[in-house]
């Protein structure tokens, strides 16, 4: 990336800018009766914060989700109550989780293994754990059988994850993994997870928005300035705590009201394991009663690195850190072009909608302008941007196809803003649900914008971004 070098060059990119300002001001001006600002909407209500002190959800810190609040808030407020909610990028399980509590059936797609991990060991919590098996952890607590056990597993790494513990805590954490394989598969799913709840706690990395960020006791050297991330705890503290926390939250005669609050035990949620791009067109036509999601946003956050300890735990090797990046939504950099046409030709409708956007093509090819003039501080930035709506769209044609009549789909998303462009993802995405079936309701907007990156604040100034709860209706 280089810096612009003229006043001349200055003067045509603030021209462009000011064009695509003009452009997004007035599909604003066209969606000014849908976009509601909506006091209610707090960012801790739409984000982690509101359930990170909540039983279960407290275990494993997946900062990415939205509360179980804002889920048991929208049902409430959109008149929710029977039926089967489907959410096609499930995460830790919120969603899901919060429908079956207030008696909606929930079924629900995850690609992230760890992901994945959070839904099963949610189900086996709320469906077939024993007294037996809460007995089996408190002696692990009393006795903590790992310290002296005499095998140790080799821990998975990947280069990302290399060094990342002292040589004590991977000793620990192998006889850990050790002691556990001779307990029943109940009990063994909780030591697990549990130790996938401190791995972050224990090793020399803290998740950072998109990477892992590395303390300067691992003696890696990352950028000019030192980061020091505080204590770093030692396992038997760390693990002794989340175990202690997960007895403390699952006594079978002392069970936490927002745990095992389910209205209607209908039985556990379903969950498929994949990719929504793959799984969505063999669902069931017109089956679904209502859609609440959160997609990854076009904010370049790369899962596979913000999850690298965990996903190593997990098994995953490099071939499969770089499947999972390509099978994701593009919103990292790093993914290339997908053949969607190839995964579905029924989309050709679907992408002809993105192909046929005004507003989308002009930000595509300014930011491919940027990008030929190496005025872009990562030239992946055009193809990510084109990959994101393009695939939201043929989700979209999905979410159509498999919601009943008059359903509602509620989306959460965040605008974003590249080389001093804002894009207006909520007004795009709502352009392109129009005309792939949906009525667009409302487009509920936070109180309090979200802000730019330091980048883009240096370069352009600071000007809040939309962050949104999307209203859609099966039309």
């Amino acid at each position: 990336m280089r810096a612009i070098q003229s006043e001349q060059e200055f003067a045509t990119i603030s021209a462009e800018i000011e064009d695509l300002d003009r452009l997004n001001s007035e599909a604003e001006r066209r969606w000014e009766n849908k976009i509601v600002f909506e006091p209610s909407l707090s960012r801790p209500l739409v984000s982690f914060q509101a359930s990170k002190d909540r039983a279960i959800y407290r275990w494993f810190k997946y900062k990415e989700a939205f509360s179980a609040d804002l889920v048991r808030y929208l049902l409430r407020r959109f008149g929710i109550s029977t039926g089967i909610l489907l959410d096609p990028f499930a995460g830790s399980g919120t969603a899901l989780f919060a429908a079956a509590s207030s008696g909606v059936q929930a079924e629900g797609i995850e690609l992230l293994p760890i992901g994945q991990e959070i839904i099963t060991t949610r189900n086996l919590v709320e469906w077939d754990l024993g007294k037996a098996d809460i007995d089996r952890l408190k002696v692990w607590l009393r006795d903590k059988p790992w310290v002296s056990y005499p095998e140790v597993i080799r821990i998975n790494e990947l280069r990302i994850t290399r060094g990342a513990y002292p040589n004590e805590t991977v000793q620990a954490i192998g006889r850990f993994l050790a002691a556990l394989q001779e307990e029943n598969a109940a009990v063994k799913s909780l030591l697990f997870f549990a130790l996938l709840c401190v791995l972050e706690s224990v090793s020399y990395t803290r998740k950072d928005g998109q990477y892992l960020r590395w303390d300067y006791r691992s003696g890696r050297r990352q950028g000019k300035k030192i980061f020091d991330k505080g204590e770093i705890l030692p396992f038997e503290k760390a693990i002794t705590r989340k175990i202690a926390e997960i007895i403390a939250d699952i006594g079978l005669h002392d069970v936490p009201g927002d745990l095992f609050e389910v209205v209607s035990r209908q039985g556990p949620v379903t969950f498929h394991s994949g990719s929504c791009l793959k799984i969505m067109p063999e669902l069931e036509e017109s089956f679904y009663d209502c859609l609440i999601t959160s997609p990854p946003y076009c904010n370049r956050y790369d899962y596979t690195r913000t999850y690298a300890l965990e996903l190593a735990l997990l098994g995953i090797n490099e071939e499969g850190i770089s499947k999972l990046r390509q099978e994701m939504l593009s919103c990292t950099v790093e993914n290339r072009a997908k053949d969607l046409l190839a995964l579905n030709p029924h989309w050709t409708r679907a992408l002809s909608c993105v192909e046929g956007h005004n507003l989308i093509q002009e930000i595509l090819a300014y930011l491919d302008s940027q990008k030929d003039l190496d005025l872009l501080n990562n030239a992946g930035i055009p193809r990510m941007v084109r990959g994101y709506f393009c695939e939201m769209a043929c989700v979209i044609f999905e979410c159509a196809r498999v919601l009943k009549s008059g359903a509602p789909m509620i989306m959460v998303n965040d605008n974003v803003r590249y080389a001093g462009v804002g894009i207006s993802v909520d007004i795009i995405l709502s352009e392109i649900a129009e005309s792939l079936g949906f009525v667009v309701e409302q487009i509920l907007v936070l109180p309090n914008g979200k802000g730019n990156s330091s980048q883009q604040m240096g370069a352009h100034g600071r000007k809040p971004l939309r962050k949104c709860v999307y209203v859609w209706r099966k039309a």
